[in-house]
């Protein structure tokens, strides 16, 4: 078994040698992944909710949701909007807190002058989870009607739609907003253990204790806040997937037996089919759970995170390996087993459902993160039919992940906005498309907002290093407030790349000159 201590010191070792993992990709098609890194962080500030603090960049954001949480007696101020609407679900945004965490554990030391903005990033959502979790035995899933916000235009500065506090507890209870929300205390618990040993120790005992009441009580937020979670974030894959992430992370925190025994024990109980949200419907997926990650499946990420103190392991490396290796032959469009993606003509990949570059963000990630475990040890993965994956292998090809979003790709487009010559410029979000407070101090009411969507200019704001939804499955993109799945921002979209940019940051510095 391996030992908190070494689980801590083997991060260094990856690191040095991942970045030595110079690829023979073109220098044509590479972009200032230091640019990139920096304004996909910030896309963040542009996400915040509350009381903004006076080293806010995004000046156009202003203090927004000041009383969330008095419905039920709380103080619920903070966290992030999801997306292009002004609602916290919670659910997505731990996901999104626990992926900015293992980014900076794996690859802080790359960031350079944007760790410390990482790192405020991640506390942006540990503050307010602490909120969120300060009640014993309950946790709150959502901040903020659904149903209500999204029949209004209004930007978050002017809301007076119902902030609805929905809450689980021992007699409704939600393990998977819960268990995602430990997952987040425990990873940020490490990003802070050097810097703020306190902060660092509050988190880890408010992930500790909210992991037992998600275990405790088990049952789904579906059930529990109904339409506070669906049909925008339903849980389709069941919780047992964020029950073994916590505690696998729990484990990488503590070193202790105890989590390491429940993921053991419980990794064959997880859902063999995946029923993924398509748009709110549920859809199966039928190529199995192993190969799914994201804020809803965190299957195939549990697999990488564990790899890393199995490796080596004979006797605790099943099925851990079996499933990461799987995995990464899942997606290798040269693997006799790729199933689980398709790719389109200019060589995005692609999975069932909406906002596409989710999938791309989050799986560029685990194959960076795979790809340095695997170095470590000397390992390769085996497919079949004679194919052999290696390390450069995955990082080559995550390269081209990260350079068709940054626009190698056949329109020339860069999916984050204001990055590069090209980028979306009418994108589905209500901060951006309305005038800002500065521009128009006058109260904007629930149907006000409407004429600014209707404008065929571009949008007002502009909210940088937003990553939106993406191109369709044939390289084209329609750049439409109204085209949802193509022109929509998602903190989920940005968080696994900030890590990626990183790393490619580090391996060609001469493309990167700070601006």
């Amino acid at each position: 078994m391996m030992s908190k201590i070494m689980c801590r010191n083997t991060l260094p070792r990856v690191l040095i040698i991942l970045a030595g993992m110079i690829t023979a990709a073109s220098l044509a098609s590479s972009h200032n992944y230091t640019d990139a890194l920096s304004k996909c962080i910030l896309f963040f500030e542009g996400q915040r909710s509350g009381n903004l603090p006076p080293s806010q960049r995004m000046t156009w954001r202003k203090d927004s949701a000041l009383k969330d949480g008095s419905d039920v007696g709380m103080d619920l101020v903070g966290g992030y909007y999801d997306a292009g609407d002004n609602v916290k679900f919670n659910f997505p945004m731990a996901f999104t807190t626990t992926m900015l965490s293992w980014s900076v554990l794996e690859f802080g030391n790359l960031m350079g002058s944007d760790l410390q903005q990482a790192m405020e990033a991640i506390r942006w959502g540990t503050d307010y989870f602490l909120k969120a979790t300060n009640v014993p035995d309950s946790v709150v899933g959502v901040v903020g009607d659904p149903i209500g916000d999204h029949s209004c235009s209004q930007r978050p500065e002017d809301m007076d739609t119902p902030r609805t506090s929905y809450v689980v507890t021992k007699e409704k209870p939600g393990s998977e907003v819960s268990a995602e929300i430990a997952a987040a205390f425990a990873a940020s618990s490490l990003v802070f253990k050097d810097s703020d040993n306190n902060y660092s120790t509050l988190l880890l005992n408010r992930s500790m204790q909210v992991f037992e009441f998600a275990d405790k009580y088990r049952g789904s937020y579906n059930d529990s806040i109904g339409e506070g979670a669906c049909p925008f974030y339903c849980d389709f894959s069941g919780y047992m997937d964020e029950l073994l992430w916590g505690a696998s992370w729990l484990y990488k925190a503590t070193g202790a037996a105890d989590y390491w025994n429940y993921v053991r024990e419980n990794i064959d109980k997880m859902e063999s089919t995946v029923i993924r949200n398509f748009n709110g419907d549920p859809v199966s997926y039928i190529n199995g759970a192993v190969t799914e990650f994201g804020w809803d499946s965190k299957h195939s990420g549990i697999n990488v995170l564990v790899s890393q103190w199995v490796m080596t392991d004979p006797n605790n490396s099943s099925p851990f390996i079996l499933n990461a290796d799987k995995f990464v032959c899942s997606i290798l469009p040269e693997s006799p087993t790729q199933k689980s993606v398709t790719y389109s003509p200019g060589g995005l990949l692609f999975k069932p459902g909406g906002s596409n570059l989710q999938h791309s963000t989050s799986i560029s990630y685990l194959l960076m993160v795979y790809a340095g475990y695997m170095k470590a040890t000397n390992k390769v993965v085996n497919c079949g039919n004679n194919v052999v994956i290696t390390p450069d292998r995955l990082v080559n090809f995550t390269k081209g992940q990260v350079d068709y979003i940054l626009g190698s790709n056949p329109l020339g487009m860069s999916y984050m906005v204001g990055f590069g010559p090209q980028f979306p410029q009418k994108i589905h979000h209500r901060g951006s498309v309305l005038p800002s407070l500065d521009q128009h101090p006058q109260h904007i009411d629930c149907r006000g907002g409407d004429v600014y969507w209707q404008s065929q200019g571009p949008n007002l704001n502009l909210l940088t290093g937003a990553i939106v939804g993406g191109p369709a499955e044939n390289d084209t993109f329609q750049d439409s407030r109204y085209n949802v799945p193509q022109s929509e921002p998602t903190t989920y979209i940005n968080a696994p790349f900030v890590g990626v940019l990183a790393y490619f940051k580090s391996l060609f510095p001469q493309l990167n000159p700070r601006k």
